[in-house]
C-alpha cells in the first residue's frame, strides 16, 4: 500500500496542478472575450448580431454556447458583413436550382465576386435560421449588396411568368410536352399527377366538375385547353389549379342544369365533347356530331350500329403513340385495321361510351355534348375540306363514302 501511495501521489498532484492552470486559462479567456464582445455591440436592431453582449455573454451556458460564439464571431467580422465588395458593382443574375444546398449558394456567390468569405455568409445564415428559407429561382443581385441584403433577397424568387397556349383535343401527353417545351415543368412529373387524378394527393380543393369522375380516372379531358401564364419553376399542381379554375369559370350554372336534366354526369358529357373535339373541324358541325354519336347510343339508329358509336379517334387513344408516323394519333389504310385492336377504348368492338374522355376538349365541344342537335343522323363522312355528310341510314352512307373517297 505504501509503494502505491509513493508512485500515484506525484501523478495525482501533477493532475491537480493541470486542472487548476486549464480552469485558470479559461477564466482568464472568458474575461478577455468578454472585454472584446463589449466593443463590439451590434446597434442595429435589423440583424441577427450580438445586440446585447455583456448580457449574452453572462448568460452563457452549454445549451446557449453554439449562438453566442457565433454572435461573437460574426461581430469580429462586421467588415465583411457590412461593407459591400463593390459599391460601384453592377447587377446580375444569380439561380438558384430546386434542392440547392446552402454550401453550394454560398460558394457560388463568393465565385462570382459577391460576398467576401462563403463561410462567413453560411454562418450568417445559420446564425439567422435562413439556410431554410433560400428560395429556389432567379435573383438579380449586385457587389454592392451587403451580406444581410444578398440573404434577404434570396429569400425572395424572381419569378417569371410564361405565356403558352394549349391548343384543344390535345391529350394529356401532348399537353405535358407543350408544358415542358415552354420550360415550365418537367413532362414526366405533370403526367405522374394527371395519372393519378388525386385532387388530395396534389393539395387541390374540391371541384365540383370533377366529383363525379369514377376514383382512380386520371384527369384525362379536365385539362381544359386555353392560354394561360404559367411560373416557369410551376408544379403539376401550380398547372392543374388553373386550368380546373378555368373549367370551373366557362362551365356556367346553366350548363350544369342542362346536364343534369339530360340525366347524364359531366364526366359523360366530357367524354363525349373529346370525341366531338377529335372529329370536328367546324364549329357549326360540332352540335351534328354529338347528335349523332348520341343518337347511336339510343334507340333512333338501326339495329347493325345501335348501340356502337364506331369512332376512329377513341381507337387511335387506344392506339398510343406510334414512332413511324410520330404522332399520338396514328392513321390506319382500312377501317377493318380498327377492329385488330382490342381495348375497351376501341367502340368497334365495345358499345356505349369509352371509359374515359380521349382528349381535353374546349369549349365549343363541351357546350355542343351539352346541347346537341336535334337530328336523327346515324352516320357522317369527311368530305376532305373540313366538313362532313350526314345520313341517317346506312345505304345513304355508303353512297356518300363512295362519293367522298380521295
Amino acid at each position: 500500500m505504501h509503494d502505491f501511495l509513493v508512485k500515484t501521489f506525484p501523478r495525482f498532484l501533477l493532475f491537480l496542478a493541470v486542472l487548476a492552470t486549464l480552469t485558470a486559462i479559461g477564466i482568464i479567456a472568458r474575461a478577455w472575450t468578454q472585454e472584446q464582445a463589449v466593443a463590439y455591440v451590434d446597434e442595429r436592431p435589423e440583424t441577427g448580431l450580438v445586440r446585447n453582449t455583456t448580457a449574452a455573454w453572462k448568460n452563457l451556458n452549454p445549451d446557449n454556447f453554439e449562438t453566442q460564439a457565433l454572435q461573437f464571431y460574426l461581430n469580429m467580422n462586421r467588415q465583411a458583413i457590412y461593407e459591400p465588395v463593390d459599391p460601384n458593382g453592377e447587377p446580375v443574375e444569380f439561380r438558384v436550382a430546386l434542392g440547392e444546398t446552402g454550401r453550394s449558394i454560398s460558394e457560388r456567390l463568393e465565385e462570382m465576386g459577391l460576398i467576401r468569405d462563403a463561410g462567413l455568409f453560411r454562418l450568417y445564415l445559420r446564425l439567422n435560421n435562413l439556410e431554410q428559407k433560400l428560395e429556389a429561382g432567379k435573383f438579380t443581385l449586385s457587389p454592392a449588396m451587403t451580406v444581410p441584403e444578398i440573404a434577404e433577397a434570396l429569400q425572395q424568387a424572381r419569378r417569371e411568368d410564361i405565356l403558352v397556349r394549349i391548343p384543344e383535343g390535345r391529350r394529356a401527353e401532348e399537353i405535358a410536352q407543350v408544358l415542358e417545351d415552354a420550360g415550365i415543368l418537367d413532362a414526366a412529373e405533370f403526367m405522374a399527377a394527371v395519372r393519378a387524378g388525386d385532387l388530395n394527393l396534389l393539395g387541390l380543393p374540391d371541384y365540383p366538375l370533377l366529383r363525379d369522375k369514377p376514383p382512380g380516372a386520371s384527369f384525362e379531358g379536365y385539362l381544359f385547353p386555353d392560354t394561360y401564364r404559367f411560373p416557369e419553376d410551376a408544379t403539376p399542381a401550380d398547372v392543374l389549379r388553373q386550368m380546373f379554375d378555368n373549367l370551373e369559370t366557362k362551365i356556367e350554372a346553366k350548363d350544369r342544369n342542362a346536364i343534369a336534366a339530360s340525366g347524364r354526369s359531366f364526366f359523360q358529357v366530357l367524354i363525349l365533347a373529346s370525341i366531338v373535339e377529335r372529329e370536328a373541324a367546324r364549329d357549326d358541325e360540332r352540335p351534328l356530331i354529338a347528335s349523332t354519336y348520341l343518337n347511336r347510343l339510343g334507340p333512333v339508329c338501326e339495329k347493325e350500329v345501335f348501340g356502337y358509336l364506331a369512332a376512329d379517334p377513341t381507337v387511335q387513344y387506344a392506339m398510343g403513340y406510334d414512332p413511324e408516323q410520330d404522332t399520338w394519333w396514328p392513321t390506319v389504310p382500312n377501317v377493318e385495321d380498327y377492329l385488330k385492336v382490342n381495348s375497351p377504348y376501341n367502340t368497334y368492338l365495345y358499345p356505349g361510351l369509352p371509359p374515359g374522355p380521349i382528349s381535353n376538349p374546349g369549349l365549343a365541344s363541351i357546350k355542343a355534348a351539352i346541347y346537341p342537335a336535334q337530328t336523327t343522323y346515324c352516320y357522317f363522312v369527311a368530305t376532305g375540306d373540313g366538313g362532313h355528310v350526314f345520313s341517317e341510314t346506312g345505304a345513304e352512307h355508303e353512297l356518300n363514302v363512295q362519293s367522298n373517297q380521295p
